[in-house]
């Protein structure tokens, strides 16, 4: 349990923002489901499942993209350290 907890403070910037992204994206595809199907029980089961499964996509992508951009700065840095 104490790694979950290490985890989440880890990653406490970016699980906030996923949690955002997850209500803003819950909101719209029931929208778009009930505009769609004209069913409030199908609008509802669509904008639960398929926005659950991108905020956990969501989550590992900015995690990527962190990494990607601290090895171009780490890479910078050492470019920058070396003598001329």
């Amino acid at each position: 349990m104490s790694r979950i907890r290490a985890a989440a403070r880890q990653n406490l910037p970016t699980l906030m923002k996923t949690g955002s992204y997850y209500v803003v994206h819950v909101c719209v595809a029931a929208l778009v489901a009930y505009a769609v199907t004209g069913n409030l029980i199908a609008s509802l089961t669509l904008s639960l499942l398929e926005p659950s499964i991108q905020a956990v996509a969501f989550f590992f992508h900015e995690k990527a993209w962190d990494r990607v951009l601290r090895r171009k700065a780490a890479a910078e840095a050492g470019t920058m350290a070396q003598p001329a």
